[in-house]
């Protein structure tokens, strides 16, 4: 490993890997949660789509107040094992016990049961998601080198999204099977109360899956550029809204996090109703669309350094996004054709066209993120790593809960009702908006949002010599 004067530390492959598979550890579990869990509370658990739509509203609003603590008292705190990779055992632990919880039904239709798991489960996300934020910039300062490190960062948490969207695949094997009047087979049934036994013994297999890969981060991570207990003593919750009036670029990633989320928040959900009821795919068909969402990281994410340099960040941003909104557009008009919606090779190129700009985009993000830090560090002398943190893990959660919020609306505004196997027109349409217009929409503001970001990369190599040289 070689270092230079300003910080900029290279890293090995054995450390890239190492500190990636914490992202593809919470992906485990987070991308379960944004793309099954509200099909598993209306389908499985017995919720009504407002019912748990409320409660993701509700559970975001204790964040509001939990997120600022946890990132003022992981600034403070200097546990012996590390100020940030520590967490990732302490917070590892409760976290996978409430994603099983989350997905048991043992107290089948209970709100209050569903309140309770539901928020602890984002509590101890949030013990793990800010640290592990705040250990990605005490790696390096190098710009490049960040930016490596986010590819292969986002390659192990796509990963993990192919696992996840093999789901109804895994469910099945453990799913009762029911005839099914259209093949004449018996198939195994995963959207039905009589699967919520294989709901449970899936997301249990993917909780302790995220645990030992999170234990496996926390050996193979080190922490370099940490602020000392005399810089971070007097760090307070209010810091966090301290940090966001002064550091310009954090409060336009931050709205660009929000927005990113709730797209993906809300396509996430609305895919599985979309394959089940616009399309009635087989679960096979299923995870094979959903895939799709998930393999043109495979292709484009290791091209990510190479595109930077070629048409800058704002320029990546601005294509891959487009091409997004121009394929969310094209799937609409071909569903809303009934002769063009049965060709399911169709759908699945567009799918691969559209997952490709959202995945570049919203993958390459999470190299701003050091970015802002070492610009709050720039501007005040104060490197608050876990502040900027969870200021991020606060848009990212507030734009989980907008995204879970207004798919629930949506199918309480059209319908939807999870009991009937074919859904009005009117239910089909409302799905069918959240999987495309709605996405689109999002996505065309985001690129005015972005297009706000100042820190181009030759900005970061002065700032950087500048911390230096103080």
């Amino acid at each position: 490993m070689e270092t230079v004067e300003n910080g900029c530390y290279k890293l090995t492959w054995r450390e890239r890997i190492g500190f990636s598979s914490g992202d593809l550890a919470q992906n485990l579990i987070y991308q379960t949660v944004s793309i099954w869990l509200l099909f598993y509370y209306t389908n499985v658990f017995g919720l009504k789509p407002a019912t748990a739509a409320v409660m993701f509203l509700v559970v975001r609003i204790i964040d509001i107040v939990w997120d600022p603590i946890v990132g003022a008292v992981v600034d403070k705190s200097n546990p012996k094992w590390g100020k940030y990779r520590s967490w990732l055992i302490m917070g590892g632990v409760p976290l996978a016990l409430f994603a099983m919880l989350c997905f048991w039904d043992g107290f089948r239709g209970s709100l209050v049961y569903a309140y309770v798991t539901y928020v602890g489960l984002s509590m101890c996300f949030t013990l793990i998601n800010v640290p592990y934020g705040a250990l990605n910039s005490s790696l390096t300062r190098d710009t490049n080198e960040i930016t490596i490190l986010t590819s292969v960062r986002m390659i192990l948490a796509n990963t993990a999204g192919l696992i996840i969207k093999t789901l109804p695949l895994v469910i099945s094997l453990f799913a009762p099977k029911a005839l099914n009047p259209a093949t004449g087979r018996m198939e195994a049934v995963y959207n039905t109360p009589d699967a919520a036994q294989a709901w449970f013994i899936t997301m249990s297999l993917f909780a302790l899956t995220g645990l030992a890969l999170l234990v496996y981060c926390f050996f193979e991570s080190r922490e370099r550029i940490v602020m000392d207990a005399s810089q971070t003593e007097h760090v307070k919750v209010s810091d966090l809204w301290m940090e966001l009036v002064r550091n310009r670029p954090l409060r336009v990633l931050s709205i660009f996090f929000i927005i990113a989320f709730i797209t993906m928040s809300i396509s996430n959900a609305a895919d599985s109703y979309f394959m089940t009821y616009n399309i009635g795919a087989t679960p096979f068909m299923t995870t094979a669309f959903m895939w799709l969402g998930t393999i043109p990281a495979f292709i484009f994410l290791p091209l990510v350094p190479a595109i930077k340099r070629k048409i800058g960040k704002n320029g990546m941003f601005r294509l891959f996004l487009s091409i997004s909104v121009v394929s969310m557009v094209v799937m609409y008009v071909v569903v809303s054709i009934p002769a063009l919606k049965s060709y399911f090779l169709l759908l699945c190129v567009i799918q691969f066209l559209k997952s490709s700009g959202i995945l570049v985009a919203t993958g390459y993000m999470w190299a701003l993120v050091p970015e802002v830090v070492t610009f709050g560090e720039y501007t005040t002398g104060r490197r608050v790593a876990g502040i900027v943190s969870a200021i991020t893990c606060f848009s990212l959660k507030l734009g989980m809960a907008l995204g879970g919020v207004i798919p629930g609306l949506i199918l309480a505004m059209v319908g939807f009702d999870a009991e009937l196997k074919e859904q009005t027109v009117l239910a089909e349409q409302g799905i069918l908006w959240l999987v495309t217009l709605i996405p689109a929409l999002l996505f065309l503001l985001s690129i005015w949002v972005i297009g706000k970001y100042e820190l181009s990369d030759e900005k970061m190599d002065e700032i950087n010599a500048e911390i230096s040289n103080r």
